[in-house]
């Protein structure tokens, strides 16, 4: 039974996620979907695992001269009170699926198209605080929903509109991730979404992944070529969603 490699398949994604910055959340969630995992604690497992993660990349990318408090601070003004909102919220189990389905589409084309675009754009003060707010919301929210972070939005975006580098933009990603898969994350636990004999074996193994992936992801790895192989990753979920939904 696939139950029994879940530690394996997760501790794989933690390493490979975490390189480029990320918790994993999006293969997680997608995961735990197809094998049929109730949809009331699969936003809170993997927001869980999130926080595990992304606290060792917070560590390592800072550590290593790249984390920039000012670009990620204003993004988290206002995605923290949508992600409490929206882990609020008590979706049915067809709306969860079909909103991680759009969720999953996104990020395919984010790795494959987006990373791809050779241009930038530079924005006056006024029109990165519009992209501040409206990324903010639209990623807390998605955090608190569905129990993504987020982060593999914001990445591409902070180096495609001028705002970081690569890896101050990973660093940026770890610690909006953190943050706002924390705040989801108890705005779940106080509803009782929390299965603590399933999750808390899993925390140790990603943990173990995020502080190895982070690591070397903060001192070598390319990270489109990293960001390639988590492509293929989410578009075989992609697919195994789409037909448990149709």
């Amino acid at each position: 039974m696939i139950e029994n490699f879940l530690p394996i398949i997760f501790f794989v994604i933690a390493f490979i996620y975490s390189t480029v910055g990320l918790g994993g959340a999006s293969a997680y969630t997608a995961i735990m979907a197809i094998m049929g995992v109730s949809h009331h604690i699969i936003p809170t497992t993997s927001l869980a695992l999130n926080i595990a993660v992304t606290f060792f990349g917070m560590i390592n990318y800072w550590r290593n001269g790249y984390g920039r408090l000012k670009l990620v601070g204003p993004f988290l003004i206002t995605s923290i009170p949508m992600a409490y909102i929206a882990g609020s919220l008590d979706l049915n189990e067809n709306i969860f699926q079909t909103v991680l389905l759009l969720s999953l589409i996104l990020v395919a084309i984010r790795i494959y198209f987006v990373d791809s675009l050779s241009f930038s754009f530079q924005l006056s003060l006024t029109k990165k605080w519009i992209l501040t707010i409206l990324l903010g919301s639209t990623l807390g929210f998605t955090a608190g929903a569905v129990g993504i972070g987020g982060g593999i939005y914001l990445v591409p975006l902070i180096v495609m509109f001028g705002l970081g580098s690569e890896k101050e933009a990973a660093a940026a990603g770890t610690i909006f991730i953190f943050v706002n898969s924390l705040v989801g994350f108890a705005a779940r636990f106080q509803s009782g979404t929390f299965d603590s004999n399933f999750i808390l074996p899993l925390i140790g193994v990603v943990a173990i992944g995020g502080f190895l992936g982070s690591y070397f992801g903060s001192v070598k790895y390319d990270p489109k070529t990293i960001q390639k192989v988590m492509g293929i990753i989410i578009i075989i979920a992609i697919i195994l969603l789409a037909q448990k939904i149709l």
